[in-house]
């Protein structure tokens, strides 16, 4: 076999394991988030309490570690699973709060998941069309959502509306950069673990509902 036959064949073999991992991502991604809106949607029909601030920090960091951990086994899936199972939980009482705080809380629960669905479809659908890769943005994203979570830790801490509402923003911009980076990491293989692309893509879309249901809370609620 000759060196460009050679080359050639790692090429596709290369391209065929990214686009198992880039189906095996959506599939799970698919799974997890109906999982995560059940919980979500039993949380709030039974007006379950908010775990609170600390425990709220500690169990996502914790189950997030967990699925960094247990990735490469089959561990990772039951991970991943709880990870975004308490990450819907966290959701519930938000929602709840919102449906009975607004007298259009329901739309604009609906509005901010029909937001998070069109930013996640447009942002990979331009990563998929545009066939580049966007490793440089990895440093940026980086340090910008780290400003971002100090930042809404100081707005929650001193409760300050207006930097909490500049997070939220914030967090729209960066999250949607985010899915760009990591769908054109798993199209280029720069990410071969479906759990780990997963949890990422996840919680974007997480971050992103909670940032536009506070903005269309601000601008759009009717109390």
């Amino acid at each position: 076999m000759s060196v460009e036959n050679s080359t050639y064949t790692a090429r596709a073999q290369t391209a065929l394991a990214t686009n198992s991992v880039l189906r095996n991502t959506y599939m799970l991604l698919s799974a997890t988030l109906l999982f995560s809106a059940a919980v979500a949607g039993t949380t709030a029909a039974l007006h379950l309490p908010a775990p609170g601030f600390i425990i709220t920090l500690v169990g996502m960091f914790g189950l997030m570690f967990l699925v960094q951990a247990t990735a490469n086994s089959g561990w990772g899936l039951l991970s991943i699973f709880a990870f975004t199972g308490f990450l819907g939980y966290t959701i519930g009482p938000i929602i709840d709060m919102y449906l009975q705080h607004f007298s259009n809380g329901a739309q604009l629960v609906t509005m901010a998941m029909g937001g998070t669905g069109a930013i996640f479809v447009g942002m990979s659908g331009y990563a998929l069309v545009s066939g580049k890769r966007f490793s440089q943005w990895g440093g940026m994203l980086t340090m910008g959502i780290l400003v971002a979570f100090v930042m809404s830790l100081i707005a929650v801490l001193f409760s300050i509306p207006a930097l909490s509402l500049a997070v939220s923003m914030m967090f729209v911009l960066l999250m949607s950069g985010l899915i760009v980076y990591q769908t054109g990491e798993i199209i280029h293989g720069g990410e071969t673990n479906y759990i780990r692309a997963t949890l990422t893509l996840f919680v974007t879309i997480y971050n992103l509902f909670l940032s536009l249901l506070q903005l269309l809370g601000v601008f759009a609620g009717d109390d």
